[in-house]
Formats: C-alpha cells, sequence, structure tokens
C-alpha cells in the first residue's frame, strides 16, 4: 500500500456495529448510518485533495450501491458504472463490486464483471472486519484495481475513449 492511500485510510473512519442484512433491522440501520458517514468522509477527503473517482448511491435498504467510478489517463476520463451487492454474510464478507462494462476484457475479474480481489483485498478485509465498510472496499478495493487495470486495458486497445462525446463514456470493444 502507497503512502497516499494509507493516509488517506487512516482518515476513513472504521465502523463499529457488526451487523449484516440478516440482523434485526435496528442493528442494521445503525450499521448502515455508519456506512453513509464514513462514505461521507471519505468523499470529503477526496473533495480536499482534488481526487473525487466515484459517485454512489444505495438502495432503500442498503443491500446494493449502484454508481459511477472513473480514471484517467493519459489526459482522457475513462468512467464505468460501479455496483456493489452487499453479501449476507457482510460485514465478515466483503461486497463484490461488478463493473460489468468491463466483463471478460482482464483476467482480473470474474465472471459477470466482478473485479478480483481475493489476492490483495480479501485478507486485509478479514483481518478488520467488521471495522470496514463500502468506503474501504471502494479506497483498497476499486481505486488500486482501476489503476492497476485501467492503463493496461487502454494500451492493449481494449477500451477507447470517445473524446468529446456528450456522456464522455467509456467505449468497450
Amino acid at each position: 500500500m502507497d503512502i497516499k492511500t494509507k493516509e488517506t485510510l487512516q482518515k476513513i473512519p472504521l465502523l463499529k456495529q457488526n451487523s449484516g442484512p440478516r440482523s434485526d433491522k435496528e442493528s442494521w440501520e445503525r450499521r448502515l448510518k455508519e456506512e453513509y458517514a464514513s462514505l461521507i468522509q471519505y468523499v470529503k477527503i477526496n473533495k480536499e485533495t482534488d481526487s473525487s473517482w466515484f459517485s454512489i448511491q444505495s438502495n432503500s435498504s442498503g443491500t446494493k450501491w449502484t454508481g459511477t467510478c472513473w480514471y484517467i489517463y493519459n489526459m482522457l476520463k475513462y468512467e464505468f458504472k460501479v455496483e456493489i451487492d452487499v453479501p449476507v454474510t457482510y460485514p465478515q464478507t466483503p461486497p463484490d463490486i461488478v463493473l460489468i462494462e468491463l466483463d471478460g476484457k482482464t483476467a482480473k475479474m470474474y465472471k459477470g464483471g466482478k473485479i478480483c480481489q481475493t489476492v490483495h483485498f480479501h485478507p486485509l478485509w478479514s483481518k478488520n472486519a467488521p471495522h470496514f465498510g463500502i468506503a474501504h472496499a471502494l479506497a483498497l478495493g476499486l481505486g488500486p484495481w482501476l489503476a492497476a487495470e485501467v492503463p493496461v486495458l487502454v494500451d492493449r486497445g481494449s477500451i477507447t475513449h470517445e473524446e468529446f462525446s456528450s456522456s464522455n463514456k467509456t467505449t468497450v470493444k
């Protein structure tokens, strides 16, 4: 983990409530409030350091999160739809992060567009459960994955950028 990531991680609040979607409604709602507070702090940190790279919101039950994430490479912004599915065994099990548009484009992805996090992120999550949340999954799972994979995907021509398109979205070949 690089120094900048470590410094950012130390600023993201850890969660205290050890509850998941299968827990009673009241304790899961407390957990969700902690999740939102942690995410708000992470977004604030990113804005202060001019490094915003995602936008996300959850469904009413907090079990599905959707939004966009982006990575800038060679002065071009590559933007992807992101989905985060909270497993029933959460927070003991990390959430699945899905970039469906990139499904099948890299070996570091499972079927259905789930990014591979097993080697680096899952052991870290296991050591820190239940204190890690969605913000930590973004900071330590999705962020590093994008930094490692997007340049490779662009350089080998698996994804291209449509400069000046109205949506400024990435086109996947």
